[in-house]
């Protein structure tokens, strides 16, 4: 039987009630809520979030990307998108502890480049250095360009890190962290990086991040060192850390010659798999560096690679000894997100 409503008033008060319902629903669809992670699908909800604007010619909320990043409250609930216009930001930026849920959206690697030249300390150099946790990067070039352009510098090469970063869920999409020596540290934290171009010539790599770098390109410019260079120097310290660097389809190319890495701490665990070896590619593969005598606790695989670079005839001897099991573990993308935080933000 149909409701029937004696009054105005009764009627005004479903209607308020139903009024106050839908809005809700809007709100909830509309704005993350507080526990939210980088699950949410960018292509559904990216238009929803609240953006604010930087641009250099003074077009919009900001000239300066580090001003954005300041103006977002401390300890912020919901996602807040900050639209970095093309240009090139003469600037370094930090993102601190209490500025999670901070999504910088470029307008590609190409079109928008954040570059600064300090140089000498790993901890204090960067060019982009992170803090927080539930960060997405997408499309920024990140360059560190004290030892730049590579051989033509006349700086004497010294650490000098485009990008630092120590928070957990991080995503990184069509990004570039351009460098000489130290270009990307990866301190801690689960990180993915898809369609990213990461360039430099010594340990260029390194850290003690449990990340995943996906279909990326790995650009080599050891050409002026004389000797080979090193893309890698992951951190692991003991058997028990859950840590390590995950190399998927990714292209290994650019001039000189190169070790895939060498170890900064005694347990570093590096996998490349079924990625792009050019010639760069040294045939002893990996280097032991301070771990002479503690080369069985090293995990450095490669598995279903190709290329001139990828023959594993040479290689040294204790690399490539990881069960199938083991690698088919690392290589999943459950070894940085057993949860579903990546889900479609790394979607181009």
């Amino acid at each position: 039987m149909a409701k029937i409503f004696t009054s105005e008033a009764q009627k005004m008060s479903v209607f308020q009630s139903s009024a106050c319902l839908i809005i809700f629903v809007v709100i909830l669809c509309l704005f993350p809520n507080t526990n939210a992670s980088v699950e949410t699908n960018t292509r559904k909800f990216e238009g929803y979030f609240p953006t604010i604007s930087v641009d250099p010619s003074g077009g919009g909320n900001f000239t300066r990307i580090q001003a954005a990043i300041d103006s977002v409250p401390s300890y912020n609930k919901n996602w807040i998108c900050i639209h970095i216009k093309a240009g090139t930001y003469r600037e370094k930026i930090r993102i601190p502890y209490d500025r999670p849920l901070i999504y910088l959206k470029g307008e590609g690697q190409r079109r928008t480049t954040v570059t600064w030249d300090d140089h000498d300390s790993i901890e204090t150099s960067s060019t982009f250095i992170s803090y927080a946790d539930n960060i997405v990067v997408r499309g920024i070039k990140f360059v560190n360009s004290y030892n730049q352009p590579p051989g033509k510098s006349v700086n004497p090469m010294q650490p000098a890190v485009a990008g630092n970063f120590q928070g957990d869920k991080y995503v990184f999409v069509d990004c570039g962290f351009i460098g000489y020596q130290d270009t990307l540290w990866d301190v801690q934290g689960r990180h993915y990086f898809k369609s990213c171009t990461i360039q430099g010539a010594v340990d260029f790599i390194f850290g003690s991040g449990q990340s995943i770098y996906e279909e990326c390109i790995i650009s080599v410019v050891a050409g002026s060192l004389g000797v080979p260079g090193f893309i890698t120097a992951q951190g692991r310290s003991s058997p028990g850390e859950a840590n390590g660097f995950v190399f998927k389809r990714c292209n290994i190319s650019g001039d000189g010659k190169t070790f895939l890495g060498r170890p900064w701490r005694n347990f570093a665990r590096v996998v490349f798999a079924n990625s792009i070896m050019s010639e760069i590619v040294v045939p002893q593969g990996w280097d032991p560096w301070f771990s002479v005598g503690h080369e069985d606790k090293l995990t450095y695989d490669e598995h279903n690679c190709r290329g001139p670079g990828s023959d594993l005839s040479r290689r040294v001897k204790w690399a490539n000894t990881a069960t199938q099991n083991v690698l088919n573990r690392l290589i999943s993308r459950k070894f940085i997100d057993n949860e579903g935080w990546i889900k479609d933000w790394m979607v181009a």
